[in-house]
């Protein structure tokens, strides 16, 4: 791709959030794209959002589980930027119409005291720069189609990344955690919509413990002469599937003796 598809991939996706409107997928708009031409449309959109008035909180990192990267063909995870507009709170309710298809996964949350990069970087590094961890749900959604009309292609990882890896929302806990008070493969989740169980997990689905996918992005990160900043907020990753959240819904995950969090759909 050139940088000027680059922007235009980018425009389409920022039109796409303020129409509900899904757009085509880009992987066959574009045909022969890479994961670096994704994350440099990536780049770009998150650069309109920044230039509309948004500000970064963090990252989020996701396909973080072997069953979703099999299903993607793909052998590693990816990662997306956390903006300030994108927070609410334990409980809250989501306004209708905020989201084209919402849906919800049960994650980690790692907020940050130090700065945290390098190459070099070690689990003992993630450790000492994370101030404390906590539950959390990830609310995603997709400005891209989820398949393609004409040939039924579903979407692949480049249109994922693309759209900032299908970040939309956030919602944080109220417990605290230090981050090596607890062994973050054991800690589990048990998330019901509707007071119905749809999925159940433990953290050690997160490429086998939470902390080792901090670390992934911190060395990810450092590929491109960027770093995790003191004060944001890293999503570890799901270790349940996606769970679709309707209109009407009521999405609660139960952390056991780590917390609790849950979210409203009008």
């Amino acid at each position: 791709m050139t940088p000027d598809q680059y922007d235009e991939a980018a425009e389409t996706l920022f039109n796409a959030e303020q129409t509900r409107q899904q757009c085509g997928l880009l992987s066959r708009i574009y045909p022969g794209m890479t994961l670096d031409d994704a994350y440099a449309v990536q780049a770009r959109l998150i650069a309109r959002k920044l230039a509309s008035g948004r500000r970064k909180i963090g990252w989020k990192i996701g396909l973080t589980s072997r069953a979703m990267q099999d299903a993607l063909k793909i052998d590693t995870p990816d990662s997306g930027v956390l903006l300030d507009d994108m927070v609410f709170d334990d409980g809250a309710t989501v306004p209708a119409g905020r989201f084209i298809q919402p849906r919800v996964e049960a994650e980690i949350a790692f907020v940050m005291k130090a700065p945290l990069a390098g190459a070099d970087c070690t689990r003992d590094d993630v450790l000492a720069a994370t101030d404390y961890v906590a539950p959390s749900l990830e609310i995603l959604d997709t400005r891209v189609l989820r398949a393609d009309p004409e040939t039924g292609k579903a979407r692949v990882i480049v249109d994922t990344i693309s759209d900032n890896a299908a970040n939309a929302g956030i919602v944080i806990g109220a417990e605290r955690h230090a981050p090596d008070a607890v062994d973050l493969r054991w800690v589990g989740a048990i998330v019901a919509r509707d007071n119905v169980v749809e999925e159940t997990g433990l953290g050690a689905g997160v490429l086998n413990d939470p902390v080792t996918s901090v670390l992934w992005l911190a060395r990810r990160m450092a590929i491109y002469g960027q770093q995790i900043e003191a004060g944001d907020i890293v999503l570890s990753g799901s270790f349940i599937r996606p769970i679709e959240a309707p209109s009407g819904a009521r999405i609660a995950a139960d952390f056991g003796p780590f917390g609790s969090v849950h979210i409203n759909f009008a």
